[in-house]
């Protein structure tokens, strides 16, 4: 019974949060229930989490494979569908799949976790940095997918960190006439 009616007031703290507090706000008071009751909320990272991996294969222009066979999904884009099972090749999905594929295939990467770790596809949920001779701390991928007009700003809460950043990029690579915003009449 507690434990119904502390997930009944979380949704509901969250969703009313969702008018009234701003991005950062609402991380705190998801912060603050998840010390209230670990077993109950999901995690809520406080510290950035990161690690290197290595990709083994690009599946599309926003999801990859690790050699440790793990799928990897970017968080906070979206880019046009090449290998969907019940739709078309989309408008740049194979351009944003050869990018994504130059950028990171066979590679050893930077990867950061927000809140979630996985999606409902078991894919693990992550921001994803290569180190360049210009950057060698790294370049945001999902960043450089957006900026560059390969990829959409999609957001999926809890997952905000960036959401925000991947609009204003969105918007200026559309104003550019980059990429998508270009070759795809239907956007």
């Amino acid at each position: 019974m507690r434990r119904d009616l502390f997930t009944y007031l979380t949704v509901l703290i969250v969703f009313v949060g969702a008018f009234f507090f701003s991005p950062k706000q609402l991380r705190m008071v998801q912060i603050a229930l998840t010390n209230l009751s670990p077993s109950v909320t999901p995690a809520v990272q406080t510290s950035v989490q990161t690690s290197n991996v290595k990709i083994a294969r690009v599946i599309d222009g926003d999801t990859v494979e690790l050699e440790t066979g793990d799928k990897l999904r970017y968080i906070g884009i979206d880019t046009p569908e090449t290998k969907h099972p019940s739709k078309p090749v989309q408008c740049y999905g194979e351009e944003a799949y050869q990018v994504n594929k130059k950028l990171v295939e066979g590679k050893t990467v930077r990867i950061e976790k927000d809140v979630s770790n996985v999606d409902r596809y078991n894919r693990l949920l992550r921001y994803v940095y290569i180190s360049t001779q210009a950057s060698p701390s790294g370049i945001m991928v999902n960043d450089y997918l957006v900026r560059e007009g390969f990829a959409f700003a999609t957001t999926f809460p809890p997952d905000v960190k960036f959401s925000e950043h991947f609009r204003n990029v969105q918007a200026e690579a559309r104003l550019q006439n980059k990429g998508l915003w270009k070759s795809c009449t239907s956007l």
